[in-house]
């Protein structure tokens, strides 16, 4: 996917950020230096508005290659190997006596990363609701406040797929004074209920916003085609609430494409030019010292033919660190510029065939099962046509389908079957939730 040179310059003004955490109430002026921004709450103009937009989209990249590790090598999906941390392949698979500490860069840095983008939304969400109508006609502010509550639910929901049973905060929009911290069921719920609201002002966001998004949200880039992205991620939420007829109906108001492009979808994007973000996720092939290594498993337990072993590459010489080892890197990523998927087509036709599943309607999960396989080389499903076997086939397909994108351990947390990831070193664990960070004081 190319990336929407226009908006090189502005994606690298993630500075606003920074501030917008940092500064509990705005006064406002001006963005006329972008790199020391200040903030209107009052009398905001569409371009204040516009920079709030370009930094929360560019906020959104900030500290994900963590959020992958972390992820992913408790999922079992891999294994990062550092030079410069053993916390990788200690804390996170629970190596001997480690645990996850709650005070440290794999807990706190994706944390923060995330509620400065949620802040910087609460900030545009006033900004927008303040600007005189003479500025900012409503139905761009419905499409400013539509876009910054479906970027907040996201956000959120990345903090709660780490904290999971433990919580996260929903409330945060007064610094100052912050919301509680509430467990899973009621932080799905308050997510949910912000993409509905995002939902209603697409709705009266008329034909185009006033603001520019970059190339990773190409398709995806009016009021109308931003909607599908928002119902996309309800669809995601709900299936994580056990609510899947829900799904199917969020579903029909997405860009799901039983037919379609698998990697039609919304992608953060990155860059060489001065001052934007590399992709974190890409590392090259055949290094030492800083590497991810595929589970071994991923190619052992993948069927033969299966398209999806090109996301590993076998290395010429195995890479062993802690006492594991293996033999093929990480390779979804083919270069440090390729863009990562926030959502895409491949993975709402998985979330049609669960809720497919879960609603009883088995024919139609084999069909979008069968789109899956074949779609990677494989031959039609021919097992039992019943709800577990059917839920056994689907969470396979999610495994190597979305391989490295952040589902697997959430997968199995939610089935729960994090017995059934693979123990590499005796004493080692798979944990169920990240600990709040110590600086939240609860």
């Amino acid at each position: 996917m190319k990336r929407d040179n226009s908006l090189l310059h502005s994606l690298k003004v993630v500075a606003i950020l920074a501030f917008a955490f940092a500064v509990p109430a705005c006064e406002i002026n001006d963005f006329d230096d972008p790199n020391n921004p200040t903030i209107k709450t009052v009398d905001a103009s569409i371009a204040d508005l516009n920079n709030l937009v370009v930094g929360t989209e560019a906020g959104m990249r900030n500290i994900i290659g963590t959020y992958y590790d972390n992820v992913g090598v408790i999922g079992r999906e891999h294994y990062r190997f550092s030079g410069a941390d053993p916390r990788f392949t200690s804390d996170l698979l629970g190596a001997g006596s480690a645990v996850l500490d709650n005070n440290t860069f794999y807990t706190t840095n994706p944390w923060s990363a995330r509620y400065r983008v949620v802040k910087n939304t609460n900030i545009l969400i006033e900004a927008t609701t303040n600007a005189k109508p003479e500025i900012v006609s409503e139905e761009q502010k419905q499409g400013y406040l539509g876009f910054a509550k479906t970027i907040k639910a996201h956000q959120l929901l990345m903090n709660l797929t780490m904290m999971n049973d433990n919580g996260i905060r929903v409330d945060v929009s007064d610094f100052e004074n912050l919301g509680p911290v509430v467990g899973r069921e009621a932080a799905l719920e308050a997510i949910a209920g912000l993409l509905a609201e995002a939902e209603g002002h697409l709705k009266s966001a008329g034909t185009s916003f006033a603001f520019t998004l970059s190339g990773g949200f190409a398709g995806f880039n009016t009021p109308q085609t931003f909607l599908q992205f928002n119902q996309a991620l309800a669809a995601r939420v709900a299936i994580y609430r056990n609510q899947f007829s829900e799904a199917l109906t969020f579903l029909d108001e997405s860009f799901l494409d039983l037919q379609g492009d698998f990697n039609k979808g919304a992608y953060y994007v990155f860059s060489t030019a001065s001052g934007d973000q590399l992709n974190p996720l890409f590392l090259a092939p055949d290094a030492t010292g800083e590497v991810r290594i595929a589970h071994p498993s991923f190619v052992t337990d993948a069927e033969p033919g299966d398209d999806r072993l090109a996301k590993v590459y076998k290395r010429k010489a195995p890479a062993t660190q802690s006492n594991l080892t293996g033999q093929y890197d990480v390779a979804v990523y083919k270069s440090n510029t390729d863009p990562v998927p926030i959502i895409r087509n491949e993975e709402l036709i998985l979330i049609y065939a669960e809720s497919k599943i879960q609603t009883g309607q088995f024919p139609d999960a084999v069909i979008a099962l069968n789109r899956i396989r074949t779609g990677h080389g494989l031959r039609p499903y021919t097992g039992a046509i019943t709800r577990d076997a059917l839920i056994n086939e689907m969470l396979r397909q999610r495994r190597y389908s979305l391989y490295f994108e952040g589902h697997r351990w959430v997968d199995m947390r939610r089935y729960n079957r994090l017995a059934e990831l693979p123990i590499d070193r005796t004493g080692d664990d798979v944990w169920t939730s990240f600990p709040i960070p110590f600086a939240e004081g609860v």
